[in-house]
């Protein structure tokens, strides 16, 4: 079957929910079938376990198929990799690379595929590290269904890469909040400063509000009001106070809107959502 018309299945995998999409490929492709699966992890076992076991049922009907996967932040780790002029070849990227992981992570990283963003030696670049055993999975079922691997993404990346060019202003927060995780992304004057990837302790508003004061904490200079981009499709309601200091700017923005087999919101969370003034 020619690669040109295949269908395409685009997933969104978590550690408790699968949410895809199916397309009829063609010269305008045309969304066919959309679900979304929820189940609870197994203790004992890799988290990503019950989520492969959904995919594998999607997969079944799929045969022939092109897929994409955006991995969930709750798999991914990540480290921003701050400029450095001396860096210009692809192996010393990935050098560079390596050694930002394990200076953060440690041995764990010898377990973890690194991918890593564009580079340019004057605004860095971002490193993200994914389990090599997920990975190993995710090609073997996807070839044992006769499918096509496009692309495995991290959440943060498809989410950066699809609204960049809303993200204004010389000191950039960008929030995305998923079921039990916060990930931020910031770069002043368009150069990677730090990545948070973190559990969700109390509830989304509350941590979301302590990790953004943390960051300002570190990088040293606060402006009267800040402003932090924030996609979180599966939080709607979330708000922070006015006299946070924090102003939301809501993705999507423009009219680039949010890829269908992104989550969203199965229930009404306003009561979680909330941070208290």
């Amino acid at each position: 079957m020619s690669r040109l018309w295949r269908d395409r299945i685009q997933i969104f995998l978590a550690p408790e929910r699968l949410d895809w999409v199916r397309l009829k490929r063609g010269l305008k492709p045309v969304q066919v079938a959309k679900s979304t699966a929820f189940f609870e992890p197994a203790a004992g076992v890799p988290i990503w376990n019950a989520a492969m076991q959904q995919l594998e049922k999607v997969l079944t009907e799929a045969a022939g198929t092109e897929v994409s996967v955006i991995l969930s932040n709750h798999f991914l780790r990540y480290a921003a990799l701050p400029p450095q002029n001396e860096i210009t070849t692809p192996e010393e990227v990935k050098s560079y690379a390596e050694f930002r992981m394990r200076e953060v992570y440690a041995e764990r990283v010898d377990s973890w595929v690194i991918s890593i963003s564009d580079w340019s030696p004057v605004d860095g670049a971002v490193s993200a590290a994914m389990p090599h055993d997920l990975i190993i999975q995710l090609e073997q079922m996807i070839s044992r269904h006769d499918c096509k691997i496009k692309l495995i993404e991290p959440y943060l990346a498809s989410v950066y890469d699809r609204w960049q060019a809303q993200l204004k202003g010389d000191k950039i927060y960008l929030a995305i909040i998923e079921s039990g995780r916060i990930c931020i992304a910031i770069t002043h004057h368009g150069k990677w400063q730090n990545i948070r990837n973190q559990r969700i302790l109390h509830n989304a508003a509350d941590d979301l509000l302590a990790a953004l004061d943390q960051e300002v904490i570190w990088s040293g200079t606060k402006e009267t009001t800040e402003f932090v981009y924030l996609f979180a499709p599966e939080h709607p309601e979330i708000t922070l106070p006015q006299e946070s200091g924090w102003c939301i700017i809501s993705l999507p923005a423009g009219k680039v809107s949010a890829l269908a087999h992104y989550p969203s919101a199965p229930t009404d969370h306003s009561e979680l959502n909330q941070c208290p003034a």
